[in-house]
């Protein structure tokens, strides 16, 4: 099986699904050089977000620590904890990051297909 995130335009094949551990995440550089934070957890859901921390402006989001709030999926920013839910984006912490912007994660579209149907 085969990851792919959709670009906005198109489905990009980034790695095999076996590639990914899960509870863990890696950085993903997309075409048009977008930094996802790809993540797979111990149950096998697979969820991409920006890999930029909007607090500290570092690209490690794909470092962060998978976790729950209620049955809720997060991720726990490495830099300064802030906690994420990975079905919205929002920031559970915080309303607004450092320079006033809304303190939510781009989400993108992710999905894993047999590397037939991926071709």
């Amino acid at each position: 099986m085969t990851v792919q995130i959709h670009d906005g335009a198109h489905w990009q094949t980034v790695c095999a699904l076996t590639d990914l551990q899960p509870g863990r995440g890696v950085a993903v550089l997309l075409a048009g050089a977008e930094q996802v934070a790809l993540f797979r957890t111990g149950s096998g859901e697979l969820y991409a977000v920006d890999n930029l921390d909007p607090f500290s402006g570092a690209p490690v989001l794909s470092r962060g620590l998978l976790g729950s709030r209620g049955d809720r999926p997060t991720l726990i920013s490495p830099m300064y904890k802030q906690v994420y839910d990975l079905t919205d984006g929002r920031c559970l912490d915080e309303d607004t990051a450092p320079d006033g912007a809304p303190a939510v994660l781009r989400r993108w579209p992710v999905r894993a297909l047999d590397a037939e149907a991926a071709a």
